[in-house]
């Protein structure tokens, strides 16, 4: 059972203390059927570096929109800088005072340093773009982040550190007064994300108000003063980063606190003695995965847990080699799949089940029979076509076997719940009868009836020897089937728990280290 940790604000506006930079006051947004924000209130000062966290879902991203004017928001006011605002869109927002920077440069590559800074503001002389004072502009605001470059180089040969600082740039060249900075590190290494940081604290000492969201925990610490936390489209506290702890800020993003979880009867034994079915030797990719083992034997699951961004995702896109590793080697069985295509992992007995459902599992205007029969298809080849009859007695039979519910076969995808076209993707890759299936967030985003049943399919794959790789933010989950359970943090595996050291409270504890 889930402890939903009741927290208060501890970062309070003091009587007679300066007026906040920017004020969120019962901020809601909802869309249908889903409340993405309810009631969020938050005040950032001048000066001051705030983390925006939270899992996926929590609502950061459609927080963010609101601010910036993406979205319209349903109620509540937001005020900057002492005036209420309501920016129609994000070029509104900059105007107002707020400006974005993503994790994927929204600059032009193919365009000079110069033009991307003075394109949403070019100055003219007689009616003509006065290239000369574009030149001299766009200097004076690189010397803003501390950029010595030239401005008249095309901005993708420069490293995607360089690009992130003129994004920058062209941020505040708009007069920003707070300034949203959504995962800028994740394409950094280590001595760029130090650059970074150097710019923000100068950015800061300067009264620039900074919202800073990410996933790596101990950048939030590095750089932060304090940390809002958010879980379900509520607010659940704004903390004072040097007070709250590293298990404590843990367990307000998952909602469960380590002290009040009590382990779960389950049996995470397995005979070791199976054959490894599939074997990851030191499989990693430059700024994508640390280099990690993995071993996976027929009838075991293993788990896999972290925050969000700890590369969860990445550990099961490079197992199944959507993502292709820059080192080491995949084996399945005694199949290389180091160098191979994802044709030829289908054909040697491997499935991958995507986190995102909507974007790259299903396509929605294809009927449930056409997405069901897509990999099979594909391990045949298209010059080889599965015959009506075929296709027809393999559907009905993955219908019944797993419970969909739709009318008609050929009923469009898009128009099945959540939970039913996750067992369509699931049936997709059962027909091909792969001896390995990786799952990654397989319940997320379905209903309770669905998520039990999609858990026995889990179990009961496992019991008729396949091997499965499950990825899930949902610690409660994993615990009730994995055998093993790898630990993710920072893109890297910092722990392998076995046996009955599966618990949610070790798999908390080594996330909090």
């Amino acid at each position: 059972m889930s402890y939903l940790i009741k927290a208060t604000s501890v970062v309070e506006e003091a009587q007679g203390a300066p007026r906040p930079l920017l004020e969120i006051n019962h901020l809601s947004k909802s869309f249908t059927g889903v409340q993405a924000l309810n009631g969020v209130s938050l005040q950032v000062q001048s000066g001051e570096i705030r983390a925006l966290l939270g899992e996926n879902g929590a609502g950061k991203s459609t927080l963010i929109k609101v601010l910036t004017g993406v979205y319209p928001r349903d109620s509540g006011e937001i005020v900057l800088d002492g005036r209420l605002m309501s920016a129609s869109d994000s070029g509104h927002a900059q105007r107002l005072g707020i400006s974005t920077v993503y994790q994927e440069v929204n600059l032009i590559p193919t365009m000079s340093v110069m033009e991307n800074l003075t394109l949403q503001h070019q100055e003219k002389t007689f009616g003509l773009i006065s290239w000369k004072k574009a030149e001299i502009r766009a200097r004076e605001l690189l010397a803003q982040v501390g950029l010595d470059i030239d401005p008249l180089r095309q901005l993708d040969t420069y490293s995607i550190a360089i690009q992130q600082l003129v994004a920058i740039a062209r941020a505040l060249s708009t007069q920003a007064k707070m300034l949203i900075l959504d995962e800028p590190t994740a394409s950094l290494d280590s001595d760029e994300i130090q650059q970074l940081f150097a710019l923000m604290r100068r950015l800061k000492a300067e009264g620039l108000g900074i919202i800073f969201v990410t996933h790596f925990l101990d950048q939030v610490y590095s750089i932060t003063d304090s940390i809002t936390v958010l879980r379900n489209g509520e607010c659940v506290g704004t903390f004072q980063t040097a007070e709250l702890t590293r298990s404590e800020l843990v367990s307000h993003m998952v909602g469960k606190s380590l002290e009040d979880l009590t382990p779960t009867a389950h049996d995470h034994s397995i005979q070791r003695e199976r054959a490894d079915l599939l074997q990851l030797n030191n499989v990693g990719k430059q700024r994508y995965l640390q280099p990690l083992d993995l071993r996976i034997a027929a009838g075991e699951i293993v788990g896999v847990a972290g925050l969000l961004g700890s590369g969860r995702t990445e550990l099961c896109e490079l197992a199944y080699g959507s993502v292709k590793a820059d080192q080491g080697d995949v084996t399945l069985g005694k199949h290389s799949l180091t160098k191979s295509s994802l044709r030829r992992a289908i054909q040697v007995g491997m499935g991958y089940c995507p986190e995102d459902r909507k974007q790259d599992g299903i396509v929605a205007e294809l009927s449930v029979r056409e997405n069901m029969i897509l990999a099979l298809q594909a391990s045949r080849g298209w010059w080889s076509p599965i015959s009506m009859a075929e296709q027809q007695h393999l559907v009905e039979d993955m219908i019944q076997r797993l419970a969909i519910k739709t009318s008609d076969m050929d009923k469009p995808i898009g128009e099945l719940s959540g939970g039913n076209q996750q067992k369509v993707i699931l049936a997709r890759w059962l027909i091909t009868h792969p001896a390995l299936l990786i799952l990654d967030e397989p319940t997320r985003g379905i209903d309770i009836g669905a998520h039990h049943e999609i858990i026995h399919i889990i179990k009961e794959l496992c019991e008729q020897g396949m091997g499965l790789l499950v990825a899930s933010s949902e610690l409660e989950e994993l615990v009730l089937f994995a055998h093993r359970v790898v630990v993710m943090k920072d893109h890297q595996k910092i722990a392998e728990l076995h046996g009955e050291d599966v618990s949610e409270q070790a798999i908390l504890r080594q996330i909090a280290s």
